[in-house]
């Protein structure tokens, strides 16, 4: 079996969606686990979503792209990579609105923003993507 064959194997039965570089090191050196994730992105069964930071995929049923493989979709993937990462983080004002129920609005779409402004990595899913802090 074969390093991509075993990493393809850990994605397909992890409950996880975000999957870091690091989640894979008992299987090889950190530049084959590379070319593994890369490999399987190119496939269609990952998505690069950031720097080390993958997500699983799947093809969308209407338009033939990849999208993550999510039941929250992208904005759940954002706050599951956030959380692997051990980043303390925030909802916009609006989402904060809404959640607490202080509003019957519903954003379009939740911004995730950092507490620490030292946080200068880039998560993007699709248009969705973690806002810099303030």
């Amino acid at each position: 079996m074969t390093i991509q064959d075993r990493i393809k194997t850990r994605v397909k039965r992890s409950k996880r969606s975000v999957f870091l570089r690091s989640d894979f090191k008992d299987i090889a050196d950190y530049d084959q686990v590379g070319r593994g994730l890369r490999n399987l992105a190119r496939e269609g069964l990952l998505m690069k979503i950031g720097y080390g930071l993958y997500a699983r995929a799947r093809v969308n049923r209407i338009t033939g792209k990849l999208m993550p493989d999510n039941a929250a979709g992208a904005d759940g993937v954002l706050i599951e990579a956030m959380e692997r990462l051990d980043v303390d983080y925030k909802f916009d004002d609006l989402s904060n609105m809404n959640f607490s129920g202080q509003s019957t609005q519903i954003p379009a779409s939740v911004k995730i923003v950092p507490t620490d402004p030292r946080f200068t990595r880039k998560i993007t899913v699709g248009k969705q993507r973690v806002n810099e802090a303030r």
